[in-house]
């Protein structure tokens, strides 16, 4: 791998398609995602599995019964939003801890990503590019695209649905584990895992 500075004409290009990599707010209403039947109870089992900080991103496979199948949690490593970069790390999490479907001719199971951030609760462009990845790489590993929930000090939200909570938010206490019979999993450490703080568990 070499390393080196872009020439400005081609950092202005990669700067341009870096920014039609994301959904507005009215894209992402538009593309008909399933909305969650009970989104408090998805986002406090997830708290209280994977304990998110800020700039913690949480992917979760559901069933079609809204029952948790596969989670893992990662830390987004500093650099500028964008949603390829997210689309590909998001899959690679996928693959980590499910398999694709497809060979399915429909989607059953669906994805969801729940962000913990600071700032509100208001829509913004890193959110539109986690938008813009959530939907390609569940394209890529055969599921649909569910919801995207972001976790702030205000609170938990369900953007594009208007759905939320005060409880949890990004500096609360987990609370009581409920959506999977499991324990919470402890954090794996050493290795390349440890160096982006990743935690991944898989409920089957």
């Amino acid at each position: 791998m070499t390393f080196g500075f872009a020439p400005a004409s081609a950092a202005a290009s990669t700067s341009a398609a870096s920014a039609n990599r994301l959904l507005e707010p009215a894209e992402w209403a538009a593309a008909g995602i399933p909305l969650l039947r009970n989104p408090r109870e998805v986002v406090s089992g997830l708290h209280a599995r994977h304990h998110p900080q800020p700039t913690t991103a949480v992917i979760a496979v559901l069933d079609p019964d809204e029952r948790l199948r596969a989670s893992a949690s990662f830390v987004r490593r500093p650099a500028p939003a964008d949603g390829w970069m997210f689309r590909n790390v998001l899959l690679a999490q996928l693959r980590l801890i499910i398999p694709h479907d497809l060979r399915r001719r429909t989607p059953v199971r669906t994805a969801v990503l729940l962000y913990c951030r600071e700032g509100d609760a208001r829509w913004t462009e890193e959110d539109g590019a986690w938008m813009w990845g959530l939907r390609d790489a569940c394209t890529l590993h055969g599921l649909r695209c569910g919801a995207y929930i972001t976790l702030t000090r205000d609170g938990w939200q369900v953007l594009g649905e208007g759905r939320g909570g005060r409880r949890p938010h990004s500096a609360s206490a987990p609370e009581p584990f409920a959506t999977s019979e499991a324990p919470p999993p402890l954090p794996r450490t050493g290795g390349a895992a440890s160096e982006v703080l990743r935690r991944a568990a898989a409920a089957r």
